[in-house]
């Protein structure tokens, strides 16, 4: 039987981020839909818990300009959860996403150390499972900027004509959205398999621990390698993988793709250069027939490039979860290519008369085991043109 999973705060970065890995695995996991609005709805939320076997609580308010405000919001949400699964007379496992800022003198910190506490003698009271997560600063892709994370408003300034600013250089540690999720998902199936209920207290572990100014100076490198010119960064490391990935989720697809590429033509011919490495990975091409489609798939981690080098293509692009459909329209007269962001679903289409040929780029050798390849279609509703 499949576990019910409800995520409160499920549209927030983190929530819409473990929403959609839950989804790569439907065959284990029912996801709950949860939306802001059941805290104001008594019977909605009632009905929320009542259909969970797991609830992650990660629904929280992190800014605001009186930090009574955030205390007050955090535990009051805290508060409706309790009351909502009491008056049910339900236990499913909670999940808690409490902050390394709880040992710190703010009202943020407070909050998610007294709403943590509030859980665990709820848990007790009751013979439930709780698990409270004290999580590092998070970080990824989509993110909102000035809000979620510092990092999420670097990557913004950087790729939309702005100068980000150190404000206080210091020592961070960082767990990557993924890294989160994986982390909350191995929780959630390590006490699904306990004969007794289980309180605790998770320190979830950070991927890294960097300067500002060190994360700064390499999307400072991305801007001017990648953003700028083109090239593939050397990678050292699935953290700068990871990083490299955020950056590139900032970029405003829409007006940055496709890039156009040099065409070197002499009496032999033409040379253009498609892609520039600083990373590994594998380099394949294919032809076309016309009116045929491939692709229609996404990726987590995956860094990939499509050059069109001769023929007619359409290039399509839908982040998961979304219905807005990116087309791009390629000619091999014209060589460019389109990289695509990791969650986005593409393909590319033979739009013309003749057979087309296409150049892939992928970071990472194919390996059936781990493929990272999620089959979704791109085209739903509404197609946006973009020229």
């Amino acid at each position: 039987m499949r576990l019910r999973i409800g995520i409160t705060g499920q549209p927030g970065f983190v929530g819409t981020y473990l929403y959609n890995t839950l989804g790569l695995n439907l065959d284990k996991y029912e996801r709950i839909p949860f939306e802001d609005i059941f805290f104001s709805d008594e019977v909605k939320l009632r009905s929320f818990v009542r259909q969970c076997d797991v609830i992650v609580h990660l629904a929280a308010m992190n800014r605001h300009p009186d930090p009574q405000v955030i205390y007050a919001t955090n535990l009051r949400l805290v508060r409706l959860l309790i009351a909502a699964m009491e008056a049910e007379k339900v236990t499913p496992h909670i999940l808690f996403s409490s902050s390394t800022q709880e040992e710190r003198d703010n009202e943020y910190g407070k909050s998610k150390r007294e709403g943590r506490q509030l859980l665990e003698e709820w848990a007790r009271r009751n013979g439930a499972s709780f698990t409270g997560m004290v999580v590092p600063n998070v970080y990824g892709p989509f993110g909102r900027p000035n809000y979620n994370s510092f990092i999420a408003t670097f990557c913004y300034k950087l790729t939309h004509g702005e100068k980000p600013q150190v404000l206080q250089d210091s020592e961070v540690r960082l767990i990557y959205v993924g890294s989160l999720a994986e982390h909350i998902i191995s929780k959630i199936n390590e006490v699904a398999e306990l004969k007794e209920p289980r309180v605790e207290r998770d320190e979830v572990p950070y991927d890294f621990e960097k300067t500002v100014t060190e994360i700064l100076s390499l999307f400072e490198t991305y801007k001017s390698l990648y953003f700028e010119r083109g090239f593939i960064p050397f990678l050292k490391n699935r953290n700068e993988v990871n990083l490299f990935n955020t950056f590139r989720c900032y970029i405003d697809v829409a007006k940055y793709f496709p890039v156009k590429l040099e065409a070197h033509a002499d009496p032999r011919g033409v040379f253009v250069e498609t892609i520039k490495l600083g990373v590994g990975g594998q380099v394949s091409f294919s032809t076309t027939v016309p009116g045929v489609t491939r692709g229609n798939h996404y990726h987590t981690r995956k860094i990939e490039r499509f050059t069109v080098i001769r023929g007619k293509a359409r290039i399509q692009l839908r982040k998961i979860g979304t219905d807005k459909v990116y087309n791009f329209d390629l000619d091999g007269s014209l060589p460019s290519y389109v990289d695509m962001p990791i969650w986005y679903t593409h393909n590319i289409t033979n739009t013309g008369k003749e057979e087309l040929y296409t150049q892939f780029w992928i970071s990472e050798w194919y390996d059936p085991e781990d493929g990272d390849t999620y089959f979704a279609p791109c085209d739903r509703n509404e197609n946006y043109k973009v020229k």
